[in-house]
């Protein structure tokens, strides 16, 4: 089978070209390569992780794991072509697995039914290509920075290149989809370009708390002003992801519908989680046009046959067909790739509840932690879980002396501690 499936891939490996990268050494043991010695990690399992496993078993990579911590929804069946209507219910990365393996028997794929964070250091530096076919920035946000802390430095401060593994991110809305290669050290990272991704739908907040006409009105109002006031599991912050978190967002925006005589049927788990992780609904033709991009960019990678794109390709499908491929921008003071510490600049009248909107706003965090070392000592700014730091939040930054400190921030949005440095402004 293996000589039937993949023969033409292994007469095209044995080739040399004029246009294969400098450097390729053209050989039958690529192939040899691709099946037992390289390990890809899949991170996703919907429309467009679906089609990304599909592109990679067939494109003779023999090793590949999934990891998905959803479940199957009748929904999906339309543009999730690996499950069908029995699989409602049952875990996306297990089915996928279990689908493919049975069609393409060259593939070892291993699923992983849980969320991310669940995975330690250790397990993704199993892998020497990982592939993002999320729907979620935060998810990208944290597998970005869980890639990048993984570097190792020698003794000069030099990256050791096997402890280098490249990132290919795909993505999808609508008609629209983009493709990226990032490689740490050599590329911008995910954190260099949050302004790529598209701006979040806000809606009034007059309109949300007084007026509400609209499902999505109700849904937005449990989100904001129903948590925040009634703080359900124990004051945690809003989990997209979070099935508990949805279904008591969805009960209290069916309570406001209600109230308000707009039409409740249509508010459920799904529209629900839609509305609070911005999804818009996926065309299948773009996750196969996407998908397609993110795989050859891995088959690349992984045998060395030709150059890579560089490195930021977005396709625009709602007139025509448009595609465009440009070097997205490093940024020198990023606070997971920069070279340089990041600054932040605040008048020293400002207090440290003003310190911590203010990095909220620019860096899109959720609920930071702040910690500094002052005199030698380290000690906690700012957590939300321990009530004695609350007090800070009032004081100014200059009481608490922080002028040119370092300051350590955790949010969820990370999967390590950043680093800034504070620098007071006039």
């Amino acid at each position: 089978m293996m000589g039937t499936r993949f023969e033409a891939l292994g007469r095209y490996l044995s080739k040399t070209s004029k246009k294969a990268k400098e450097g390729f050494e053209a050989s039958e043991e690529l192939l040899d390569l691709l099946q037992n010695d390289i390990r890809v990690l899949i991170v996703g399992a919907g429309g467009l992780g679906c089609e990304i496993l599909k592109c990679m078993a067939l494109s003779g990579f023999g090793n590949i794991d999934i990891i998905d911590m959803d479940t199957i929804d009748l929904s999906n069946l339309n543009r999730q072509f690996l499950f069908r209507q029995k699989d409602v219910g049952r875990a996306k990365a297990i089915v996928a697995a279990e689908f493919i393996t049975s069609r393409v028997e060259e593939a070892n794929v291993t699923p992983h039914y849980c969320r991310i964070e669940e995975k330690d250091s250790e397990f993704y530096r199993q892998f020497q290509i990982v592939i993002l076919g999320l729907d979620s920035v935060q998810a990208r946000r944290w597998m970005n920075a869980k890639l990048f802390s993984l570097l190792i430095h020698d003794d000069d401060g030099k990256v050791l290149p096997e402890s280098i593994r490249p990132i290919i991110d795909g993505g999808t809305e609508g008609f629209r989809g983009h493709c990226r290669v990032i490689c740490p050290t050599m590329t911008a990272c995910l954190e260099c370009n949050l302004d790529l991704f598209p701006p979040q739908v806000n809606f009034p907040l007059c309109t949300i708390a007084s007026v509400p006409r609209l499902p999505e009105h109700c849904i937005e109002w449990s989100r904001i002003i129903a948590w925040d006031e009634e703080k359900p599991f124990e004051g945690e912050p809003v989990d997209g992801d979070n099935p508990y978190h949805i279904q008591w967002l969805t009960e209290k925006a069916r309570e406001r519908a209600d109230q308000f005589k707009i039409d409740a049927s249509g508010i459920d788990f799904r529209k629900t989680q839609g509305v609070i992780k911005r999804i818009i609904p996926a065309v299948a033709s773009t996750n196969a046009v996407i998908a397609s991009q993110c795989v050859t960019e891995a088959f690349k990678l992984a045998t060395y046959s030709y150059d890579n794109m560089d490195n930021y390709s977005m396709l625009n499908q709602t007139e025509g067909i448009y595609q465009f491929v440009y070097p997205a921008e490093r940024k020198e003071d990023c606070v997971i790739c920069g070279q340089e510490r990041r600054i932040v600049e605040v008048q020293k009248e400002k207090t440290l509840g003003d310190l911590i909107d203010k990095l909220k706003h620019e860096n899109e965090l959720s609920g930071p932690a702040l910690t500094a070392n002052i005199e030698n000592t380290e000690k906690v700014l700012y957590m939300e879980k321990i009530e004695g730091t609350h007090e800070n939040l009032s004081r100014t930054l200059e009481e608490l002396s922080l002028e040119n400190q370092e300051i350590t921030v955790t949010d969820k949005a990370y999967a390590a501690p950043v680093t800034i440095q504070v620098r007071f402004t006039l």
